[in-house]
């Protein structure tokens, strides 16, 4: 099973501040959520809300980051 990118999801590089996490995720969350993109952008919406939620949280970003 490969491993998501999720600096690559979110267009981020592993150098990128919390701030700029959150800001990323935002503008691509408003770009595929659903209800504006329709149900197509699901799939990408669900990989935006699990990178998030995974370099938004410091532990979770540390483990991550060794992962790769």
């Amino acid at each position: 099973m490969s491993q998501k990118d999720y600096y690559k999801i979110l267009g981020v590089s592993r150098e990128t501040d919390s701030k700029e996490i959150r800001d990323a995720y935002r503008r691509l969350a408003k770009k595929y959520h659903p209800d504006k993109a329709g149900p197509e952008a699901k799939d990408q919406f669900q990989d935006l809300q699990e990178a998030y939620e995974v370099l938004s949280n410091p532990d979770k970003r540390s483990s991550y980051d060794r992962m790769l």
